[in-house]
């Protein structure tokens, strides 16, 4: 079964410090694991796409390092002022002329939170999709997501081709190593040249959460801490 997956280059947000790292978005990370492990015994392909300026090339010699087999690169130089709705149009115009089975794309990514490119992608491309999903199984020419749903689990058959937004609870990407980063040296990224269409959205200012005051911490008897608390709860917190 062949696997299309898009990636993104993020901000590392899990960094102490924001230094203007980028890295692999977590949850197209998770995407290109499922997708190598799915087809880990068929040998069959796993093609990666990125939206994203010229600077991105890393970012996508680190999936290649996991094990995909080849990858476009879609230049977008200014891809900051792209949105959901943009980035889509985009992929649905690269996918118009290439073939697939499944497309794969990460829930979310880890800068915007936005969550809505894969459904708009599934949507522009007429796709059956299943969103949020944490677990995948090739049944034949079909496709079994399980997704997290708001009240628990659900599991979905899709025909293919078709198209899952994949939860970075999926799994635990693999970490390449030096055999993968040699290898992925040498594949090819083919590059195309890209122009948004005009966004939909635009960011009007950004601010830092509001500061947290320091909890309080109750020292001292159980039955003194147990009338404390309730007084607490009872006068300054008022739910009681």
């Amino acid at each position: 079964m062949k696997f299309c997956v898009c990636i993104k280059q993020v901000p590392d947000v899990q960094a102490a410090v924001q230094t203007g790292r980028m890295v692999l978005n977590a949850y197209d990370a998770s995407a290109v694991e499922e997708a190598l492990v799915l087809n880990a015994e068929n040998g069959d392909p796993v093609d990666l796409v990125l939206v994203g300026p010229s600077t991105a090339t890393e970012t996508i010699r680190k999936a290649l390092a996991m094990g995909a087999s080849d990858a476009t690169h879609l230049v977008l130089e200014n891809a900051e002022g792209a949105d959901s709705h943009a980035i889509s149009a985009l992929l649905a115009s690269h996918f118009d002329g290439h073939g697939y089975d499944v497309i794969l794309t990460g829930k979310q990514s880890q800068d915007t939170d936005a969550g809505l490119a894969g459904a708009m992608l599934a949507e522009r491309l007429g796709l059956p999709y299943a969103t949020n999903a944490v677990g995948l199984r090739v049944e034949g020419d079909s496709l079994v997501v399980t997704r997290q749903g708001d009240a628990g689990q659900e599991i979905i058959v899709l025909e293919t081709p078709c198209l899952v937004t994949c939860s970075n609870d999926m799994n635990n990407p693999r970490i390449p190593g030096l055999k993968g980063i040699m290898a992925a040296k040498r594949k090819q990224i083919a590059t195309e040249s890209a122009a948004a269409p005009s966004a939909r959205t635009a960011v009007a200012g950004t601010v830092d959460p509001p500061g947290r005051e320091p909890g309080v911490k109750l020292e001292g008897e159980p039955e003194e801490l147990v009338a404390d608390l309730i007084r607490r709860l009872n006068t300054e917190a008022g739910v009681l």
